[in-house]
């Protein structure tokens, strides 16, 4: 397969370097229905390796939390994109033989594959084992005209066409898998922009789109004519002050052995002079107008650091057992210290690099941050932690990984 592949991708690189222009129209239609054919089969032989890799375990035996991290670290992809092909290459593997047959040969697209994999499962629910082959035929012929969306949209009705009997009494056995899908695709992602901000996105099901939209409605309206504030501002505005209300009851659960709270890193004499700006544990910096806008409206937890900006004190805080070490590894941390791992540290434990049990001190030198995964990973494998030259953790992986064996460290969190 690898020699094949080469070939192909040798193949391909001449077609770069060929020139198109020179093509009249009907050879150029004909060349990109090809080139179209070609991407559907290279995505089969792409979700088939996916498939089998996340079968066999690699990614876990190399150190990731799951396929999905792997694929993202190894292809250089965003965590949706790698998400998206372990889910697909486990539809494709669980579809009819007649499906992957029709993506291997370029007749369907991936998206087409998940429609006709769903669609085919909710009639061989209602209708057996018979109709549900029928139904393979007829949707691989109606992806040849129409895309995913209209696709599934005729899905709805395919068993008028393979199983006219049971039509009508199907149809709400469709309407309720349709609502199990919407359960199981419901999903809000929060990805972090380079300049700290957040972009928001997701699917919620109908419950929680009404209990949205109860909440931020009334937040959402114009507060008077001088509001210039846009529909979209408006909507952000509203969220935010959702999410203040849910900290200012105190009834939010602890995460990662804190309260429910927003940290700011600044400097005394900057808070008190309305000069300095801050931080906040997850990276982020802060203008002084923010800091002292979040300070009217929270507790104040001292950090004191030195001028390399290592931390020499936490203030106290009551009913927080561990937090003036937990505060400083999160300082210093920013999140799971596990080479690429994006874990932020409310969902980290406090390692000892020296066990403890072994009579390694509790001490900001011999404790680093990981989430739950590599947590157990380090304790059950054969990678190494250590602090290196710089203060900041470094993780050195086992020989049959890397015979050189050397340190590696996790930039996701790092703020230089």
């Amino acid at each position: 397969m690898l020699q094949e592949l080469t070939q192909a991708e040798a193949a391909v690189a001449d077609c770069l370097d060929a020139s198109a222009w020179a093509l009249p129209e009907q050879d150029l239609i004909a060349a990109l229905d090809a080139a179209h054919r070609l991407e559907q089969r290279l995505a089969a032989v792409k979700l088939t390796l996916v498939r089998e890799l996340d079968g066999r375990g690699t990614a876990t035996a190399q150190g990731a939390s799951s396929t999905t991290v792997w694929l993202r670290n190894r292809l250089r992809l965003g965590v949706g994109a790698a998400r998206r092909l372990v889910e697909l290459a486990a539809t494709l593997d669980a579809a009819p033989a007649g499906v992957r047959d029709a993506l291997a040969g370029g007749a369907v697209d991936v998206e087409q594959v998940r429609v006709i994999a769903d669609t085919v499962e909710t009639v061989h629910t209602a209708a057996g084992a018979e109709a549900a082959d029928k139904a393979v035929g007829v949707l691989v012929d109606w992806a040849a005209q129409f895309d995913a969306t209209l696709l599934r949209r005729l899905g709805t009705r395919i068993l008028d066409h393979v199983a006219p009997e049971v039509a009508d009494a199907a149809a709400q056995a469709a309407l309720r898998a349709q609502e199990a899908r919407a359960a199981r695709d419901r999903h809000v992602t929060i990805s972090e922009q380079t300049d700290g901000r957040l972009r928001l996105t997701g699917i919620l099901d109908t419950e929680a789109a009404a209990l949205l939209g109860a909440a931020i409605d009334p937040l959402t309206t114009p507060t008077g004519p001088d509001d210039t504030r846009t529909p979209g501002q408006r909507r952000h505005d509203a969220v935010a002050d959702v999410c203040r209300l849910a900290l200012r009851t105190g009834q939010l659960p602890e995460n990662g052995g804190d309260l429910a709270q927003v940290v700011v890193t600044t400097t005394y004499d900057g808070l008190t002079r309305q000069l300095g700006s801050g931080a906040l544990d997850i990276g982020p910096h802060l203008t002084p107008e923010a800091v002292r806008r979040l300070a009217c409206d929270a507790n104040i937890l001292p950090a004191i650091l030195n001028g390399a900006g290592q931390v020499l004190d936490v203030g106290r805080q009551r009913r927080l057992i561990t937090g003036p070490l937990r505060r400083a590894l999160v300082l210093r941390d920013r999140g799971c210290a596990f080479p690429g791992c994006d874990r932020p540290p409310r969902w980290c434990d406090a390692h000892h690099i020296h066990h403890w049990t072994d009579g390694g001190p509790t001490s900001l030198a011999n404790a680093v941050l990981l989430c739950g995964h590599h947590h157990r990973h380090i304790h059950h494998s054969d990678w190494a932690v250590q602090l290196g030259g710089d203060g900041h953790p470094e993780f050195i992986p086992p020989a049959w990984l890397d015979p050189d064996q050397l340190p590696r460290h996790n930039h996701y969190h790092r703020r230089t």
